[in-house]
């Protein structure tokens, strides 16, 4: 397991924590959709920028969560990726 891994099952132990990080989840997902297409495909921040328009750095601060991307900017980079985007509202308490 990855050192990441242990340190995230370590903290979300913690309750104060884990409520953060379910507050947060539909950009944690969206966080790591776009980097395992990203990497799916074997393409870099910078190829994605081009087919995208959007600029690298942009790409990274979204990828590092300091960016919170428009929904205009989230179906570009799936445009990009060449997918679709889908979005669904999923009932609480399932996942």
């Amino acid at each position: 397991m990855s050192r990441y891994k242990d340190y995230k099952e370590k903290a979300l132990q913690n309750a104060d924590v884990k409520a953060e990080y379910d507050a947060l989840q539909p950009e944690y997902d969206i966080i790591q959709a776009l980097i395992e297409a990203r990497n799916a495909q074997n393409i870099t921040q910078r190829e994605l920028a081009v087919k995208t328009g959007i600029t690298q750095a942009d790409i990274s601060r979204i990828e590092n969560g300091t960016r919170n991307p428009s929904l205009a900017m989230v179906k570009r980079i799936a445009k990009g990726l060449g997918m679709r985007l889908r979005l669904e509202f999923i009932p609480t308490g399932t996942k």
